[in-house]
């Protein structure tokens, strides 16, 4: 199992990002680096590939659409270049709320539209000729929406690989299918290890069984919180933010994907209620409501043989890269330990 991490930047970008050296050394394998509606994803990467040698820099992610396939391409062949090869590109559908609200685009066919990128992107890097007839995308684009004057192209640059790792953020049973079919791999979000199979199992073996001829196994990062001690449950309440955001605030009543999986893994009530709390405005509410048994799951929080139980159930559930976010003290070293128990 891989250890891996999100780049938290919510104070000064650059000073996260230099912290990774660090982590490098203590063996972490792969950072993620988010953009939402916040600072973009690779400037950050750029930054990140001069600053390290090893670590696996991917997107987490870049939503498929507000770039289009082919810039989507470039950016992907651009960072593989400067890192060496060391590129992941994290791609998802994000939200209606970002898309809409952020990037003023409607948000319409999100299964279509990932497939049909991972396919255009795929195939740009190999340095195909791009001529593309989808739902979604035409390439060349026709003449009657232009002036007429596209034609096929190839990227005008040799990658430094012809094939870049794919990973998609996705929850949905039809998305999680999906990535399985045609994916690298999959970043699942709140993945709770005692609740996935009930929730994704079907889907995945679905995927699985019409997996895309020469992908290798489906990758998994999930994972959660950290911390070591005797004495430390209390610290899960540091994820209930967190939680109460994804569960209660991102998207609107009625659509919200957190919330949907949330009651999916059987805590619908309280999911109903920290929504209706943290809309109406009392977040703090909605934090407390988080229950308690979800975040015991989603983290590992406790003494090591917990933490240890914790992982080998997220292993057991098929993640192949443990996402972490180690608190305490010293996290690098706590990810120098994590990495010996992930080995």
């Amino acid at each position: 199992m891989k250890l891996s991490m999100p780049l938290m930047y919510a104070g000064n970008p650059r000073e996260s990002a230099d912290s990774v050296v660090a982590l490098e050394k203590a063996g972490l394998d792969t950072v993620w680096v988010a953009e939402a509606y916040g600072f973009d994803s690779p400037t950050l990467m750029g930054y990140l590939a001069a600053k390290t040698e090893t670590i696996e820099i991917g997107s987490a992610i870049l939503n498929v659409y507000s770039r289009t396939p082919g810039a989507l391409a470039q950016t992907a062949a651009g960072l593989d270049n400067v890192s060496e090869g060391r590129a992941i590109l994290g791609l998802g559908a994000s939200g209606p709320q970002v898309i809409e609200g952020w990037h003023g685009m409607p948000y319409d066919r999100p299964l279509g539209r990932t497939r049909e990128v991972v396919d255009i992107v795929r195939r740009a890097l190999r340095r195909e000729t791009l001529v593309h007839d989808g739902k979604v995308f035409t390439l060349p684009l026709p003449s009657d929406q232009g002036l007429g004057l596209g034609k096929p192209l190839k990227m005008l640059t040799k990658p430094e690989r012809p094939s870049v790792p794919i990973y998609i953020a996705a929850l949905g049973e039809k998305n999680v299918k999906g990535t399985a079919e045609y994916a690298d791999g999959w970043l699942p979000f709140l993945f709770a290890p005692e609740r996935a199979a009930d929730v994704w199992g079907e889907p995945l073996a679905a995927g699985k069984a019409k997996r895309q001829e020469g992908l290798g196994p489906l990758e998994i990062a999930a994972g959660g919180m950290v911390t070591v001690g005797d004495d430390v449950k209390g610290m899960l309440d540091l994820a209930r933010p967190m939680f109460a955001l994804y569960i209660g605030g991102m998207g609107a009543k009625g659509k919200n994907f957190y919330n949907d999986l949330v009651s999916q893994y059987g805590f619908e009530e309280e999911a109903a209620k920290i929504q209706e709390m943290y809309l109406g405005g009392n977040k703090r509410d909605a934090e407390a409501h988080v229950p308690l048994e979800l975040l015991e799951m989603c983290n590992l929080v406790g003494p090591e043989s917990y933490v240890k139980e914790r992982i080998a159930a997220f292993a057991d559930a098929g993640v192949t890269s443990l996402q972490v976010t180690p608190v305490a003290e010293d996290p690098v070293a706590l990810v120098g330990q994590l990495k010996e128990w992930v080995s």
